[in-house]
């Protein structure tokens, strides 16, 4: 088999982001339109503005991939796109341009499992690394500590009760005043804090060892903040936040290492928008050190949604022959 070549779309939410890649693991070309301007305005995705926005720059972002990659649509082999999970009004104008054009073209479609594809984004970084590996997926709308036991193939440790790590770094940088997008800023302002400052709670859910539940910390650093309040006391924004930080740095890291000791991990990857946080990173890298395990992270563009991600996720279905048909649709609630 020769060369296979993949247009890879992505549209789960408010990033437009086309990408072409050569055998899942070469990228010729990585484009993405970020909303984060618009929606900073209203202090979070706004579904409806987003769809919008999706529907006019789709056409021009798949183009520009397609220019910059110096690949005509006709030397492409697969269309590969996002229809889940993520906000059904972005996904569908994904799988709609998508199954359009490669129907125009005549190629084959490839739907593509979001969290799946911020898996495979460490085969793009890693071209080596191929499975069993562990991997725990960290983003705005998702936490899933897995073990990769194949292409494609997934045994799922633990997944979030209620909020994703992404979401409650969104919720406590809008209850402290930093706004949106959370994490980064929460990154940031952590910096200049006291990561010990304030002893807020590591949840452990009893039901599932490797389970995640962070509204309870989330609802912490509310009381906190209502507390000081009252008190009519200066709240100090960088202790904050790196002290809820480190909290939920504490647990994804204890949760996995737990998981990665029990099941004798020789080989962790981070994945996710989450993925990218300097703290999370700096204490995976450290955890894994001190255990042996070598340790895989994307750089932070292949960690927020991007089209390469997908078209790399594409790749080793096209290899199954795993193609999709026009009947594709969006699966706002898919998992793993």
């Amino acid at each position: 088999m020769g060369d296979i070549t993949i247009l890879g779309i992505e549209s789960s939410c408010d990033e437009t982001a086309a990408s072409v890649v050569k055998n899942g693991r070469q990228v010729l070309s990585n484009v993405i339109s970020s909303q984060i301007d618009i929606h900073t305005l209203y202090g979070g995705v706004v579904p409806e503005i987003a769809s919008r926005k999706h529907l006019e720059r789709i056409n021009q972002v798949v183009k520009e991939a397609l220019n910059q990659a110096g690949v005509g649509p006709e030397e492409l082999d697969a269309v590969g796109v996002t229809y889940g999970p993520g906000l059904v009004g972005p996904l569908l104008i994904g799988v709609s341009f998508a199954k359009a054009y490669a129907y125009g073209i005549g190629r084959p479609i490839i739907g593509v499992n979001h969290i799946e594809g911020h898996i495979c984004a460490n085969f793009i970084q890693y071209r080596e690394l191929e499975p069993p590996f562990m991997c725990l997926v960290v983003s705005g709308g998702h936490t899933h500590l897995l073990e990769v036991l194949d292409y494609g193939k997934y045994d799922i440790l633990g997944v979030t009760r209620d909020d994703a790590a992404g979401e409650a770094f969104d919720k406590v940088a809008r209850a402290i005043g930093l706004g949106y997008p959370g994490g980064p800023k929460i990154d940031k302002a952590s910096e200049e804090g006291d990561p010990e400052a304030i002893a807020f709670p590591r949840a452990h859910v009893a039901a599932g060892e490797y389970d995640f539940s962070f509204s309870g910390l989330k609802s912490a650093v509310l009381n906190y903040l209502n507390s000081m309040e009252m008190k009519g006391e200066e709240v100090v924004t960088a202790d904050v936040a790196a002290s809820f930080q480190q909290a939920v740095v504490d647990v994804l890291t204890g949760n996995a290492m737990a998981a990665a000791e029990a099941h004798g991990a020789k080989r962790f990857a981070l994945a996710g928008g989450v993925a990218s946080n300097g703290a999370l990173r700096r204490a995976f890298k450290e955890e894994c050190s001190a255990r042996g395990i070598e340790f895989f992270y994307p750089e932070p563009v292949l960690c927020t949604d991007n089209g390469a991600m997908i078209a790399s996720a594409a790749y080793f279905e096209y290899l199954k022959g795993n193609f999709s048909g026009l009947e594709l649709n969006a699966v706002p609630g898919l998992g793993l």
